[in-house]
């Protein structure tokens, strides 16, 4: 019997279709492997997009849920909460920042970047200053404030009028960042490697011009490391690559190993414009999530993950090459660490429905990218049977 269709047949009649979902119902998980309702076994290159960096059910965030989960699940923000404070600490002294902020999502994250950024800017330098440079095809949410942010007309559109002041520029344009600094401008937002946006990266000495940028300007730096940050690039945070740092920064996706939390970093000289009653969450930081992303940022960091991406991330690149050596519509590989794209000149939906039928998840971004974001923990062994399968497929096109 398919199990899996008589769930998708249920889905269709009860939930609402704000995603294009694939014809799998995942049941079980393990490492880089996953197992639907049937039985059948995937290669899991996609990893709940970016987020299970420790591979699925990862022993240690098992463990700290479970035990977290039988003393205390949630409390009130009005307590201190030690998981909380032991996370922030854990985080800050691994960091560039001083303070954190606890949510449930990216999205959250990201809004707390934008509010912070609006108040500390209008607090320091009067009410003029409100506005936020990001770039063409980013990412960074769906609510509102964040969909106003992201620099793509798909996922804005039927949403207007959107929320005023942002002001969007090519990516890895250092001059046309320069000619959109106004009077009114507060910060620019930007992700260290854009992966919505089909795992660009930017010329080596970008970042460090937006930096000097800033700092010229008197502008807040706000780095998006949802999907970038944790170990996906090679580095605990991908602007390290860089050799600068943010004045603020938003974490979520692999954050706690699967569970959802999202988190805003920042200096203590702009946190401080963040007093009681600015900003808050009810479920962010609560006992569960911050036990969980205690064990699974501790994992990231003892067991060297960053180390590993940036090892198996070069292994990967290398394979990938030799298939775009062979196959005249692969344009070209590229990527950080675990965090890579291969650009087609065809539609790359159907490669990723081909590489489901056969046992391997991926997915695409702009059309024609396929990202690969396998956990961290993937083996040399688990790539060479990926590339084996997506060599299969491309033989077909």
């Amino acid at each position: 019997m398919n199990h899996s269709a008589e769930w998708i047949d249920r889905a269709d009649k009860v939930i609402m279709k704000t995603y294009g979902r694939y014809p799998i119902v995942p049941v079980r998980g393990q490492g880089c492997e996953l197992w639907d309702v049937d039985g059948k076994r995937y290669l899991d290159f996609l990893a709940g997009v970016a987020v299970n960096n420790l591979g699925h059910c990862h022993p240690a965030v098992v463990k700290a849920l479970q035990e977290q989960a039988a003393t205390l699940i949630h409390c009130s923000n009005y307590y201190h909460i030690p998981q909380q404070i032991e996370l922030a600490e854990l985080l800050c002294s691994n960091s560039f920042a001083d303070q954190a902020f606890f949510c449930n999502s990216g999205a959250e994250a990201n809004e707390a970047a934008i509010k912070l950024a609006r108040k500390f800017s209008r607090e320091t330098y009067g009410l003029e200053r409100f506005e936020i440079i990001t770039a063409a095809d980013s990412f960074h949410g769906r609510t509102m404030a964040t969909v106003s942010a992201t620099g793509q007309e798909a996922v804005q559109r039927f949403f207007d009028p959107l929320l005023h002041g942002f002001k969007h520029v090519p990516f890895d344009d250092i001059d046309a960042l320069r000619a959109a600094i106004t009077p009114q401008t507060c910060a620019i937002m930007l992700e260290p490697v854009q992966g919505e946006g089909g795992v660009r990266i930017a010329a080596s000495d970008y970042f460090s011009n937006v930096r000097k940028l800033c700092d010229q300007h008197k502008l807040l730096l706000i780095f998006d490391e949802v999907q970038t940050g944790l170990g996906r690039t090679g580095k605990l945070f991908a602007h390290e690559h860089f050799g600068i740092a943010p004045d603020i920064m938003t974490l979520a996706k692999a954050l706690a190993g699967g569970a959802p939390i999202g988190t805003m970093l920042a200096t203590a000289e702009v946190a401080k414009s963040f007093s009681p009653g600015t900003h808050g969450s009810t479920f962010g930081g609560n006992p569960l999530m911050t036990a969980a992303a205690l064990a699974s940022v501790n994992t990231l960091i003892n067991d060297r993950l960053s180390q590993r991406a940036e090892r198996i991330g070069a292994y990967l690149v290398a394979k990938l090459t030799e298939l775009k050596d062979r196959y005249s519509f692969i344009l070209g590989v590229r990527g950080l660490g675990l965090m890579i794209g291969m650009t087609l000149t065809i539609p790359g939906a159907d490669i990723v429905l081909k590489g489901l039928e056969k046992g391997l998840l991926l997915n695409v971004t702009q059309g024609k990218v396929l990202r690969f974001v396998p956990p961290l923990v993937v083996t040399e062994a688990e790539v060479d049977e990926a590339v084996l399968i997506l060599d299969a497929i491309f033989e077909t096109v």
